[in-house]
């Protein structure tokens, strides 16, 4: 488990690779993540955009921004918390993944949550020894 807090909103993701998804011979490797967001803040807040950057292990990197996440802009109040599940594919059977929320206030103002850089693990990895 992965874990951060910035402004007193703490963010913990726990990735999981999907084997069932997964094809290894054809380069496709799966992985879900649980997200919470947890506001241990005095201040109402609400979950406007997020933004992604996966990097796999060639170095290859995609973005991804958007509105809220999973189809939802949650509004958490003082020491709410919400959890959601999505999921990534890779080319390659590890990479990893990081980047921010951008939560606003009651009262309008913005600001940036890190999410913590995790890795995405399969059991597909190749160990090398020097």
């Amino acid at each position: 488990m992965y874990s951060k807090k910035t402004r007193k909103i703490n963010i913990t993701v726990n990735p999981y690779f999907l084997d069932d998804q997964s094809e290894p011979d054809e380069q496709h490797f799966v992985w879900a993540y649980q997200v919470t967001i947890d506001n241990q803040g005095s201040e109402k807040v609400q979950l406007k955009n997020r933004y992604w950057k996966i990097i796999d292990s060639n170095g290859s990197e995609q973005e991804v921004k958007g509105e809220g996440v999973v189809g939802e802009q949650p509004i958490l109040n003082p020491g709410e918390k919400f959890e959601y599940t999505s999921g990534t594919p890779l080319s390659t059977p590890s990479g990893f993944m990081g980047g921010h929320y951008i939560m606003e206030t009651k009262s309008g103002k913005k600001f940036e949550v890190i999410i913590p850089q995790f890795s995405l693990d399969s059991p597909f990895i190749k160990n090398n020894l020097n």
